[in-house]
C-alpha cells in the first residue's frame, strides 16, 4: 500500500500541495503533520514509521519534507529498507523501490558516511593541535575551591546521620 506523508513547519503554511499530489500519486492514506522539521521529536512520522508493514511504500512530496537532515534521512530511509518498506518522493529522483532508486539512497549513505568521517577527522586534528599548545581539554579534575566547603558540609551531614540523602540533595 502507498501510504502519503505531508508536513510543513508552521501553521502559516499549507499542507494542500503536497496532500494533493499524495493523493494524485495513489496514496491510500495520507499522514498530515505541521511542526518544524528541526525537531527531533515528531508524533505523526513516529506513529506512521510503527503502522508500516513490509510492501508499503512512504511517498512523500520531496525529500525535505521528512528528514532534518541528510544523516536523518538515511537513517530513516535504512530503517525502511530493513522493514522492507520502500521510499518514494514525487519530486526528487528516490525511489528505493527501484533498482536505480537504491542506488541512489547508497550514494546518500555513503556521502553522509563520508561527512562523518571528515568530521570526525577534523575533530581529531582539532584536537592534536590544541595538545601541541598545551592546551588539555576535558574537566577540570576536583572540584574548584567554592564547591569543596559545600562537598565537606554535605559529608559532615551524612556521617553524622543528620539528614537523609534526599534532604542533603535539597539543600
Amino acid at each position: 500500500m502507498d501510504i502519503g506523508y505531508a508536513r510543513v513547519s508552521t501553521k502559516d503554511q499549507n499542507l494542500d500541495l503536497q496532500v494533493d499530489a499524495l493523493r494524485r500519486a495513489g496514496c491510500a492514506k495520507v499522514y498530515q503533520e505541521v511542526v518544524s522539521g528541526a525537531k527531533v521529536q515528531r508524533p505523526v512520522l513516529d506513529t506512521l514509521m510503527g503502522e508500516l508493514r513490509p510492501g508499503d511504500v512512504l511517498v512523500i512530496w520531496k525529500l525535505d519534507r521528512l528528514g532534518r537532515s541528510l544523516r536523518h534521512l538515511v537513517e530513516l530511509a535504512s530503517v525502511l529498507l530493513a522493514q522492507e518498506v520502500g521510499l518514494k518522493s514525487l519530486n526528487d529522483p528516490l525511489d528505493t523501490t527501484t533498482s536505480q532508486g537504491r542506488l541512489v539512497f547508497n550514494l546518500f549513505a555513503s556521502l553522509a558516511e563520508f561527512e562523518r568521517d571528515l568530521i570526525r577527522e577534523r575533530t581529531q586534528a582539532g584536537l592534536i593541535a590544541a595538545r601541541a599548545r598545551g592546551r588539555l581539554g576535558g574537566r577540570p579534575k576536583g572540584l574548584p575551591p567554592e564547591a569543596e566547603k559545600t562537598a565537606c558540609a554535605a559529608e559532615t551531614l551524612y556521617r553524622e546521620r543528620r539528614l537523609s540523602v534526599r534532604e542533603i540533595a535539597a539543600q
